[in-house]
């Protein structure tokens, strides 16, 4: 991903509150639409105004041609509170993050994120890179705010179910199985975003226990009983898939190599 630096210059005399409630929402905004990737956003206040940094999936990701209703709502918050349109600075390559998918229009997509990843929780199905949502069709009130929001839940159940600490059987069922509350929400938006593209896209149940490596290797489909197992693992990650149900896994952490 790239690190941007937004400069938001103050053209009135405004109040510290105001500026930083309008350059929140304005944040905030440019986040559920997938123009900017994470949850902290550095903010230095200067002289003559304020200094953010960003994650971007791509170096036009702020163009404002990939602006929801939402963020030009928020863009007029910030003329209100004082503040200019931000002037955008692109950096540079940043050194941890995921690169951004280079298919203009991937055949399929995978629903795919873990706690450690700040990156578009949508992936293109060949490279298995992370597609920015603002190239993708709204699925919430004209932007992604309800996918941002799933993205969000899935990584504090797998943070959750990794520390092994509270609460990590209900995050645990939550990530691998059909039925559960998470699940349900993430496939009807696949199943929503599938509709729209008239492409197929995959949702990943995580895969943790069961007794042995063979029963692993022999458990089928949740969604239509079929058989789904791969004779190569998929990006190195999916040892399962089925088409019919448009589901990925693994197999067991437990249990695999």
């Amino acid at each position: 991903m790239i690190l941007c630096r937004l400069q938001f210059e103050c053209y009135q005399d405004t109040r510290l509150a105001v500026a930083e409630e309008a350059i929140g929402l304005y944040l905030a905004a440019l986040r559920d639409q997938g123009q900017i990737q994470g949850r902290e956003f550095p903010t230095l206040m200067g002289d003559s105004g304020f200094t953010a940094h960003v994650l971007c999936p791509e170096p036009r990701s702020l163009h404002p041609d990939f602006a929801s209703d939402q963020v030009q709502q928020a863009e007029q918050g910030l003329h209100q509170a004082g503040l200019l349109a931000p002037r955008v600075k692109v950096l540079g390559q940043e050194l941890f993050s995921d690169e951004t998918d280079p298919c203009a229009t991937p055949e399929a997509l995978i629903f795919f994120t873990s706690f450690l990843h700040t990156c578009s929780p949508v992936r293109c199905a060949e490279h298995f890179a992370p597609v920015p949502l603002y190239r993708l069709p709204a699925l919430s009130n004209g932007d992604q705010k309800q996918l941002v929001q799933w993205q969000e839940d899935w990584q504090a159940c797998d943070q959750l179910q990794m520390n092994g600490s509270v609460l990590q059987h209900a995050a645990t069922r939550e990530l691998s199985e059909l039925d559960s509350d998470l699940s349900r929400r993430g496939r009807k938006l696949a199943q929503r975003l599938a509709g729209q593209l008239a492409r197929p896209v995959y949702y990943y149940l995580y895969r943790l226990g069961g007794t042995s490596l063979t029963e692993e290797k022999n458990r089928p489909c949740p969604g239509c009983g079929g058989h789904w197992l791969l004779t190569e693992p998929w990006h190195g990650v999916f040892d399962f898939c089925c088409p019919v149900c448009q589901l990925v896994s693994n197999l067991s952490w437990d249990w695999r190599d």
